[in-house]
This record gives structure tokens, sequence and C-alpha cells, in this order.
């Protein structure tokens, strides 16, 4: 187990043997039988280790190993590989201290997912994703209204959802996966809200309609098609705009943004969707927003980011009830003891003290 998660972690960081070697003060080949279990570390060499890697020294003997099943990314396909073993790494580290947090508890704080059971079992055509995603909103009680709060809908419905950060990552924005059974939704925290969301809605998109596209849909558009419609449902849509129009403000359409969250090039792409307005009319607004540099940074103030706050609030619930004490809450929260106490006698901005907490 420790060589896993050693050559894990290491894989995380980007590491090659040598430069970990390098950088605890031992060869590259010591590296190597330490991952492939030959050789154990000295208490020393395992603190160096903990310091190159970013890790607690608790993370190397954690019991528990999971591995991430039907794997969906929302990502540029010049993302390198390496880099995408890293993220991935990242992810199975935070649903592993997720789970461990959940199992501490009596009864399991996070509802199962599922209860969607009027779905159709075949989706043959795109415009049906309108009705799909309506069902859905109607099966978790949304309605029709904007959802202010993504993750925490997402997390109410039993669809855990991690954060990672990915400052140097612009081809990455999330991926869907399953994990003993349980879908899990993954975003990157430091894009702007209305992308941010996008991204959730569209992996949300891949937990609802795996195995019931008819062959020949192309599953990415679905996934668009659905990201759209539960954000910003047909309905809402043409109660705002009406059912034609010839032309459309741009303040208009940042109007909607700030409502729905969801941005004004997704908007325009719902207009024509729903034949709201032509494709000719559209394809001058993106020539537009070309012409302006708005479809690299839209016009006005960014939409919010999303917040992960379930994640914390268990770790305090089960401090609170004793389940577990300072120094394991700070283990699963990814910091060092003196950082998790500024945290809890609230010394700080939770915010700034928690950076290097991953969810």
């Amino acid at each position: 187990m420790f060589g896993t998660r050693l050559h894990r972690a290491r894989k995380s960081a980007g590491l090659s043997l040598r430069d970990l070697g390098a950088l605890v003060g031992v060869s590259h080949a010591a590296i190597k039988k330490y991952e492939d279990g030959i050789a154990m570390p000295s208490s020393g060499i395992l603190i160096r280790l903990s310091q190159a890697l970013k890790v607690r020294a608790e993370y190397f003997f954690r019991p528990e190993f999971l591995t991430l099943e039907a794997i969906e990314y929302r990502k540029h396909s010049s993302l390198p590989k390496k880099r995408l073993q890293a993220i991935t790494h990242e992810v199975i580290d935070q649903i592993e201290r997720r789970l461990e947090l959940e199992n501490l508890f009596p009864q399991s704080p996070i509802k199962a997912f599922g209860g969607i059971d009027r779905l159709p079992q075949k989706i043959k055509h795109l415009d049906s994703i309108e009705d799909v995603a309506v069902t859905v909103r109607q099966a978790w009680q949304l309605g029709l209204n904007p959802i202010a709060d993504l993750i925490d809908v997402l997390e109410t419905n039993g669809i855990r959802v991690f954060m990672i950060d990915t400052d140097a990552d612009k081809k990455f924005d999330g991926l869907a996966a399953q994990v003993n059974g349980m879908p899990i939704a993954v975003v990157s925290r430091n894009w702007p809200g209305d992308r941010q969301r996008f991204t959730l809605a569209h992996e949300l998109g891949h937990l609802i309609l795996q195995g019931r596209l008819a062959t020949g849909l192309d599953e990415e558009k679905a996934c668009n098609r659905f990201a759209g419609s539960f954000l910003l449902p047909r309905d809402s849509l043409l109660r705002e705009m009406g059912e034609h129009r010839n032309a459309l403000e741009v303040k208009e359409l940042a109007l909607l943004k700030e409502e729905f969250g969801l941005s004004m090039m997704s908007i325009l792409w719902r207009a024509l969707e729903l034949d709201i307005i032509s494709p000719a009319y559209r394809e001058e607004q993106v020539k537009l927003f070309r012409a302006n540099g708005w479809d690299i940074k839209e016009p006005g103030a960014d939409y919010p980011s999303e917040k992960a706050h379930v994640f914390e609030q268990m770790v305090f619930h089960a401090l609170a009830e004793q389940y577990i004490g300072e120094s394991k809450a700070a283990e699963l929260m990814g910091m060092s003891l003196v950082q998790f106490r500024s945290v809890r006698e609230m010394q700080v901005n939770v915010g700034c003290a928690v950076a290097a907490v991953d969810q």
C-alpha cells in the first residue's frame, strides 16, 4: 500500500523518480524500491517525502484505495497525458478523504443518487433532451426557476462534487465518473461561475444520459444540450425572450446571465436551439463577440464562482460529535494542525486559511 500511494503522489506532483530523489536526497533507484515495495524509507526520509509531495505522512498509510470508473472528461484534446494523470490522482485523493469522513457517521450524510424513474429508456433526438432536463428538475423539486447553488443541488441529490485547482490547465474543465457505484463530478475551482456551472451540468448530463442515447447521437453534443436545458429550461427562456426575436441587446443577454448563471454565448446558443433566433443572426452575434474579445472575456462582471461547502461542514459536524479529533480533522482537510486550529477558532478568513484544502 505504501508503494502504491507513493507512486500516486509522485505522479500527482508531476515528478519523475529522479526529480523526487533529488528533492528528498536519495537516488532514483531508492525511490523505485520504495514504490515497488522492496524497501521502506526511514522516518526522516518519510518526512522529506511528505514535504516534497505536499501530503501529510498519514496519507501513505491510509487503508482504502479507489479507482475511477466510467470516466468522462470535459477537456481540450491537447491536454498533456501527464497532467491528466496528475489531475486524476488528485481527484482520487480527495474522494478517499471524503469517503473516509462519511464512513465515520452512523448513517450516511449523503443520500443515494437515483429516484429519476420517468426518464425515457432510449433518447432518439437531441430535442428530446429538453424534456429529460425538465423531468430531472421536477424529480429534484427545482421547478423552472434559476438554480442559485448548483453544487448544493447536486450534493443534495447524491452526486459528490469535488473542486481542484488548475491555474495552469486552461484545457481542463471537469470530469464525471463512478466510484464504488457512486457518481462524482469534478470541476476546476479557477473558472468563472458560469463556466463552472455549465461544466457541472454537462457532467450531470453524462451521468443522466449514460446508456440512454440512440446510436448515432453524439454524447458530447447531447450533454451540452442537457446542460443548457437544465440551467435555462425551454419554458423559462421563452417566457424571458418570447417565441421569436429579430434581434437581442447585449445588456439583455447580460441580465439573463446574471439571473440563470449561464454565459451570454450559451444563452445565444439556447435561443438558436429553440428557434427563437435564426442561425444567421446567431452567427452575426458570434462575429460581434469575437471582434470585441467577448468570446474570451464577456462584458461585465464575472458570474460568482460556485462554492463547495459540504465537505467542510461534515468535518466540523464530525468534530462536534467527537467522531474525530483535531488531528484527524486537519488531515482530512489537508492542512497543518496550526492552520486547522486557526480556522476552527475563526481567527482568519476560512477561504484564505483553507487555500490548501481540495474541496
